[in-house]
């Protein structure tokens, strides 16, 4: 029997502020067609994090853009990996710094680190956090349901030709788009 989601202790209070290292940074935005190279790109990673966190990654997904075939994306690979619990720092991110990763962003409970290259995201949630279980719904449904495909794609390639302060800027025009497709989804998932 299924009592809900599971309710753990955590080491420490987790952060209270965002702390975006290195500061805003400016970057070049792009969408490039799909590429099957991305799953590959995915697969060393996940091999890499696993080999360093163990048992610590409950679980490592591929997510975002390039996670779903067919999407034009920016060529920036999203992992979502869920650890127990998100202060215990030194059980994961210490661990994935020193196999070469460097830490971007520590906010309440979402922690990324990303490859020198930029070319790879990896967002640190616990299992039960909503985060992640609408990374994973919108990732499903997009490779299920063409129309939102497409609506995404086209958002992003409209908002791809203006100018952002940054890449975060960008993300965050999305939401409006990205929230009524995660709700057609959750409808979707409960009709059926």
């Amino acid at each position: 029997m299924d009592d809900g989601p599971v309710t753990r202790k955590r080491q420490r209070a987790d952060v209270t502020d965002v702390l975006l290292v290195g500061g805003v940074e400016k970057r070049d935005l792009f969408l490039v067609e799909h590429a099957p190279a991305w799953v590959d790109l995915y697969r060393t990673h996940e091999s890499r994090i696993r080999s360093v966190l163990g048992d610590v990654a409950e679980s490592v997904e591929h997510i975002g853009s390039t996670s779903v075939p067919g999407l034009a994306a920016k060529p920036i690979i999203d992992i979502l990996v869920t650890v127990p619990d998100i202060t215990a720092e030194e059980d994961y991110l210490d661990p994935l710094i020193a196999a070469g990763y460097v830490l971007r962003v520590r906010e309440p409970g979402h922690r990324l680190v990303r490859t020198d290259q930029r070319d790879v995201h990896i967002h640190l949630l616990e299992p039960n956090a909503p985060a992640a279980a609408d990374y994973l719904l919108l990732r499903d449904h997009l490779r299920s349901h063409a129309e939102d495909r497409q609506l995404y794609e086209a958002t992003k390639r409209d908002l791809i030709t203006r100018e952002w302060p940054d890449m975060n800027a960008y993300a965050d025009a999305k939401t409006t788009v990205i929230e009524e497709i995660k709700k057609r989804a959750r409808s979707s998932r409960s009709a059926g």
